[in-house]
């Protein structure tokens, strides 16, 4: 019984460090979604620049509904990606002009949705539109 009650403290105490670093990882990117004026109008890279702390894991396109060749909505999560459709932290980025779903796409399948460097480099020169950050 007592070995059993020392396994919960640490699973307990496991667990309230992985919320703490969340907390601090939303925390975080709220700031550039607050200031976003300093980023709309401006390429993707100088909010990548910008993000000292920390930096995307994984990176998903959707494409339009009326349009699917093309995406302008980017997700950038911030866990590992077997995480990324439960309760993840994510930056979306509206781009000001559309991107072909065959580039995003091609990107993806290579890298297996990890952000990459290639990934930096290819959206590094988009334009960002608006900026949102939210736990899905």
């Amino acid at each position: 019984m007592r070995n059993l009650f020392k396994i919960m403290f640490v699973i307990t105490l496991l667990f309230s460090f992985q919320s703490n670093a969340q907390l601090d990882t939303i925390s975080y990117l709220k700031q550039f979604e607050i200031n976003k004026a300093q980023y709309i109008g401006q390429p993707f890279s100088k909010l990548l620049q910008n993000m000292t702390q920390i930096q995307p894991k994984t990176v998903w396109s959707l494409p339009l509904r009326n349009n699917t060749t093309l995406v302008r909505i980017t997700s950038f999560k911030f866990c590992e990606k077997k995480y990324s459709f439960y309760n993840a932290i994510t930056l979306k980025i509206t781009w000001d002009i559309d991107i072909p779903i065959a580039q995003t796409n091609a990107l993806g399948v290579t890298h297996q949705y990890y952000f990459t460097n290639d990934e930096k480099t290819f959206y590094g020169n988009k334009i960002i539109k608006d900026i949102r950050v939210y736990r899905r």
